[in-house]
């Protein structure tokens, strides 16, 4: 059983790939859209989009949650908080700016038409550029609920309950149109986050991997799991001014459950390929989703005006494989370029270490945004 490798937990990993796969489908298909191509001839890939929007981003907050409560037990309040700066909000800065800067020169060819006060939405409204506000959000989440663990120590029950009053302040906030900026996305997915660090101790006990790992489980949350998906597919569909948004803001309740379900159904799929070692490509993935996520859409956003000015293509399907196959491979490239070139400063201030950064001792068991806008 393939349990971790290199002190990592492949299951991390595969959920991690899976996520960021869907994170660059998205992206790729919503920049075909904005480009005017006719996607609305291939209705299945809208639905496709729809179908799998609604556990994406809570998937990868509750993952970073899982690992709060070890990262500080083993860098203490300050070298979180600067572990941070260095492996998000850095090259959040930086790949926005790389991205906006691209936009500018290349503003022609590009779906985006940014200006120099763009650079300041930044700061306080994320939201305006591009893929980027999840680093931001993710950023500030994890800062905002360490220090309240640290420094007022709630415990996993008060977390969740502040998690719960947040997420309603910021479906509230979107109901009545509302503008708080970047707070949103705190309030929105802190829930998310707390509900990872509350099962860390369960869900990294060695000895209740036999329960994540069972075939039988994961056909047991296929159906519910397929069930909430298309109930938030067709109702959102009834509702397409709001962009997918509306489950997630106007049924706040219903969304969390309909995400908490889609979130289960992929971690025991995770934990049943991590069991059986397949899709071996889907781990590396997940391992370098960070820096996928950073650049996929300037790649794909190349690769589609390439294809389109130079080849003439505007086969829709085309387009699409093509930006996402780039958009998942290109970024790994570039990062490893930069290993090589000794430049993973473009990346992250992190230093490399032996293993990664999250990382577990089995000694014992232990306790829609402008994405489009390239």
């Amino acid at each position: 059983m393939n349990t971790e490798k290199h002190g990592r937990l492949t299951w991390i990993d595969y959920a991690r790939g899976i996520t960021i796969i869907l994170v660059v489908y998205r992206h790729a298909f919503e920049g075909l859209k904005e480009s005017g191509l006719p996607v609305n001839n291939y209705m299945f890939l809208e639905y496709f989009n729809i179908f799998f929007f609604s556990f994406r981003m809570p998937l990868f907050f509750i993952v970073s949650g899982i690992f709060v409560a070890a990262s500080l037990r083993k860098r203490g309040i300050k070298k979180f908080v600067e572990t941070k700066l260095r492996t998000i909000l850095y090259p959040y800065f930086l790949w926005a700016c790389i991205q906006l800067g691209l936009q500018m020169v290349f503003s022609k060819y590009t779906n985006g038409q940014p200006t120099a006060d763009t650079f300041l939405y930044l700061f306080y409204l994320p939201r305006e550029i591009a893929q980027f506000w999840y680093l931001y959000a993710l950023f500030n989440v994890s800062v905002l609920f360490a220090l309240i663990k640290v420094k007022i120590r709630l415990n996993y029950i008060q977390q969740l309950g502040l998690g719960l009053a947040l997420y309603y302040i910021s479906a509230f906030a979107y109901q009545k149109q509302i503008s708080i900026g970047f707070l949103s996305d705190i309030c929105h997915y802190y829930i998310f986050f707390a509900i990872g660090n509350a099962i860390n101790d369960f869900i990294q006990n060695r000895n209740n991997f036999k329960y994540f790992e069972n075939w039988k489980l994961t056909l047991l949350l296929l159906i519910p799991f397929f069930a909430v998906q298309y109930y938030f597919l067709t109702e959102n569909l009834k509702h397409e001014g709001y962009k997918y948004m509306y489950v997630e803001y106007f049924y706040p309740i219903t969304y969390i459950l309909i995400a908490l379900t889609g979130c289960a159904f992929v971690i025991s799929l995770c934990f049943l390929f991590q069991k059986i070692s397949v899709l071996k490509w889907l781990p590396p993935l997940g391992r370098h989703s960070l820096y996928i996520y950073v650049a996929h859409v300037i790649v794909f956003a190349a690769v589609r005006i390439f294809l389109r000015k130079v080849f003439g293509i505007e086969d829709v399907l085309v387009l699409l494989s093509a930006g996402i196959v780039a958009g998942l491979i290109v970024p790994v490239l570039l990062y490893k370029l930069s290993l090589i070139l000794n430049m993973r400063w473009i990346f992250t201030l992190e230093k490399e270490e032996s293993g990664n950064r999250q990382t577990i001792k089995f000694n014992k068991p232990v306790s829609s945004s402008n994405i489009h806008k390239i």
